[in-house]
């Protein structure tokens, strides 16, 4: 797991988020039927989808992305062995076979797992889909000059630490085993009862070993999905994908693959992005976005319009924007001076400076307010929505400070409006009226994050911010507060610096279900155990508010991406 990149927020990235949670199910079109807007809503085949994004779709190789790295676009020619259920709000968290036949066999403590594949499955060039080709594209995302994708299999699988790739080492990795065409089995370090979820990344997409052209892949990968690849210009920022003649929809029950033609145009400012949705012109009409919000101007515009409101999906991704404390910096070091800023801080002032009630949701517990992460409401700080700087300065007084105190707050001044200026003023307009003097430290974001993730520069108090790979506590509470994962030469995420053996106890027992509402119920109940400890102060789940063309048909939005899914649009 990491924090998203803008690419990966996608909600990215992205992490989107980056891509986002929120306490209702995610849906479709603001006022209408989530069908599409105007005339006849029954999605037809035929005519080509425009994507405009911000950021470009690049590194086209499925050893370099992440699932729903640039919205949804990978998952249009690259099948994995199980992918998320294409479907509107909480359906749409669920996994789902996709190459294979079923989600995974595992064996008894969830070490082994079993796939096999349907029969029938082909590439573009008509060419058989076989266990092996997932195998080397396993193998080969291991490769250094390939790497960007998700770091799990290098943890996950058995002896597959110091794996350096098929370029180097030509045995593979032993830790997979294909007896067959149709059969892959996985030997893991560890039991993993969320495999299913993991198997839904690029990573498990087949490549050919005889059309691998290393890092020249990307520009025209192999096809398993519905369309390829005809045009990649300028590494994603001008791509081009057409149906793939040998894809069969028997074989793929998730996309509808409804547009002939798909074009993805990157690298366009934002407001420009909006503006062409707006007036929804030609070619825009039937366009939409992955990556690319309405902000809080443009939203009030669009509200005005009914036209408009009626084009706004409305999506919800995994993602928490959160104060961070290192305990081994004082006053941090005190846990009634982190409660005391627990209770003194105004969610809806930081509300409010996110964007507003439409764009962020008030967030009291770590995991993202939806079901599959397990989410259990809780507020082990209870302060109302305002905030409550009676009971912040009683604490503070109980830890020496009666007459306040002075501490910085660290954040971006990037324009990303999670770790933003205006975040960071909410926060310290707030702390004063608890007798807490905030002294604001704007970093350029590329030193913000090189401070913020280094256990030796680590701040006291700081803006923070996290997505998670696929809807489960898992990805969301194990990089943050397992004691294991404590990087102290390189990135961590652990920024409380937890090692608690209870807490990295649960987490290990946690991993070993294979029935994950089971192992959803037991994250929440971890998340309200954690929380307890006051090492983070949740602050808001951000919510994606996207524009799309007046043409553009079945709109789908699930809580797994929280982005409109380019696999089941359809245009006039």
């Amino acid at each position: 797991m990491r924090q998203p990149s803008v690419r990966a927020r996608r909600v990215a990235a992205a992490s989107v988020s980056l891509v986002v949670a929120a306490g209702v199910a995610a849906c479709g079109p603001e006022d209408s039927d989530a069908k599409g807007s105007g005339g006849d809503s029954t999605p037809h085949k035929g005519g080509t989808l425009t994507i405009l994004n911000s950021q470009p779709q690049s590194d086209f190789d499925p050893a370099r992305l992440y699932t729903s790295g640039g919205g949804n676009v990978p998952s249009l020619v690259f099948r994995t062995l199980t992918t998320r259920n294409r479907e509107n709000g909480e359906a749409g968290a669920q996994v789902v076979p996709d190459l294979a036949t079923d989600t995974g066999r595992p064996n008894k403590d969830a070490t082994v797992w079993t796939y096999t594949l349907k029969e029938g499955l082909k590439y573009e060039d008509g060419t058989p889909i076989t266990s092996a080709d997932i195998k080397y594209g396993i193998e080969r995302s291991f490769a250094p000059e390939l790497s960007g994708g998700a770091p799990y299999l290098r943890d996950w699988l058995a002896g597959a630490a110091d794996y350096q790739g098929p370029y180097k080492d030509k045995k593979g990795l032993a830790a997979i085993e294909t007896p067959d065409e149709r059969t892959i089995v996985f030997h893991l370090d560890k039991p993993e009862g969320e495999f299913p979820y993991l198997a839904t990344q690029t990573q498990f997409a087949p490549v050919p070993k005889s059309k691998d052209t290393g890092t020249k892949y990307e520009s025209h990968p192999v096809s398993s999905g519905p369309y390829k690849v005809v045009k990649n210009e300028n590494d994603g920022e001008h791509l081009v994908l057409e149906r793939n003649p040998n894809w069969s929809a028997a074989t793929d029950a998730e996309r509808k693959a409804y547009p002939d033609t798909i074009d993805v145009r990157s690298g366009l400012d934002s407001s420009v992005i909006n503006q062409r949705l707006s007036a929804s012109q030609g070619a825009d009409a039937a366009a939409v976005t992955t990556d690319t919000n309405l902000g809080p101007a443009e939203l009030a515009k669009v509200s005005g319009d009914k036209e408009l409101a009626a084009r706004v999906g409305t999506g919800h991704f995994g993602y928490t924007n959160y104060l961070a404390f290192n305990p081994e910096v004082k006053p941090f070091d005190n846990p009634k001076v982190r409660q005391a800023i627990a209770y003194a801080v105004d969610r809806s002032s930081v509300v409010n400076a996110a964007g507003g009630s439409a764009l962020a949701e008030p967030a009291t517990t770590f995991l993202p307010n939806q079901k599959s992460f397990g989410h259990t409401p809780y507020d082990p700080f209870p302060a109302g929505a305002s905030g409550n700087p009676a009971k912040a300065k009683e604490l503070l007084a109980q830890a020496g400070h009666k007459n306040g105190l002075t501490v910085t707050l660290t954040h971006s001044n990037s324009k990303d409006f999670e770790t933003s200026p205006e975040i960071a003023t909410a926060v310290q307009d707030a702390l004063k009226k608890a007798g807490i003097t905030v002294r604001l430290q704007g970093l350029e974001d590329n030193d913000y994050k090189d401070k913020i993730h280094s256990v030796k520069s680590e701040p006291g108090l700081f803006l923070a911010h996290w997505g998670a790979d696929w809807p489960s506590g898992g990805p969301f509470l194990a990089p943050i507060f397992d004691g294991r994962q404590i990087v102290k030469d390189g990135a961590n995420f652990n920024t409380g610096l937890l090692d608690d053996k209870s807490v990295n106890d649960e987490i290990d027992a946690i991993n070993k279900l294979t029935d994950l509402d089971a192992a959803a119920r037991r994250w929440g109940a971890l998340d309200k155990k954690i929380g307890e400890k006051a090492l983070v102060v949740p602050l808001f789940h951000p919510v994606y508010k996207r524009l799309y063309g007046s043409d553009v048909k079945n709109v789908v939005i699930s809580d797994w991406t929280g982005v409109l899914d380019v696999s089941q649009v359809a245009v006039k």
